[in-house]
């Protein structure tokens, strides 16, 4: 891979990551999303669309019992989360396969993972990032936000338990995609600070199941004076998972 790199830690120095200069950079959305998952021993837990691997690399710091597939279409990323996942020492527990989720690879059969996590383009067609090196991340392309969660779905076995971090202002539009499709839908804001809205919210819904959905009292990421709070720094830092 030709363009620079930086090599970053998450989860307080225990994952390494490297990232590109430009472009996509991870920030806490993958830390906050490899937390949502509480895979048992010998589960398989699948990272749609998962970039450098930060999410998939979280999980694995903090969950040793359970497999990770990380599926993910962009080549420069997929290659640079082949050396993330060599660098942090995880190749026995942890697959990555490149390719579309829209149009799964033979090796993704319908209904065998426990778990699907996934952090999907923000942005719907038609919108730009200001930064063209992150379009590709950001902004839906031929696969919009209905027929990607409908893709993870498709995944999941019976019962199992999709984890979707995603912007605030496109919470109508994920529950639209989860509706007849999955139940035990549990919203969770992440609020920058008191009193402010929150830009991000943390979904979990189980496939094929009903019961209604809960909006969760949410979790508080800063201080007045900027710091994290306790509660996102044990998240951040301390690799705490998240209770839904």
């Amino acid at each position: 891979m030709g363009e620079a790199v930086t090599e970053d830690r998450l989860v307080d120095g225990r994952v390494r990551l490297l990232q590109p200069v430009d472009g996509y950079r991870a920030a806490i959305d993958p830390v906050f999303l490899a937390a949502m998952v509480t895979a048992g021993p010998g589960e398989r837990v699948l990272d749609a669309g998962c970039g450098a691997g930060a999410a998939t690399l979280c999980l694995a710091a903090r969950n040793t019992e359970c497999k990770i597939v990380g599926l993910e279409l962009d080549p420069a990323m997929f290659d640079l989360a082949k050396r993330n996942v060599a660098l942090n020492g995880v190749e026995k527990r942890v697959d990555l396969i490149q390719g579309n989720i829209a149009a799964a690879p033979p090796r993704l059969a319908p209904g065998t993972f426990h778990h699907v996590m996934t952090n999907p383009p923000h942005l719907a067609a038609g919108t730009r990032p200001t930064d063209p090196g992150r379009a590709a991340a950001h902004m839906e392309g031929e696969v919009d936000l209905d027929a990607w969660i409908l893709a993870c779905i498709t995944l999941l076995r019976p019962k199992g338990v999709l984890a979707v971090v995603h912007r605030a202002d496109r919470l109508d539009d994920l529950l639209a995609s989860l509706r007849q499709r999955a139940g035990e839908i549990a919203v969770l804001p992440l609020w920058p600070m008191k009193d402010r809205p929150a830009k991000r919210v943390l979904v979990r819904a189980r496939k094929g199941v009903g019961g209604p959905t809960s909006l969760l009292p949410g979790l508080v990421l800063h201080e007045a004076d900027g710091r994290y709070t306790e509660a996102a720094e044990a998240v951040l830092r301390g690799g705490q998972g998240l209770e839904f």
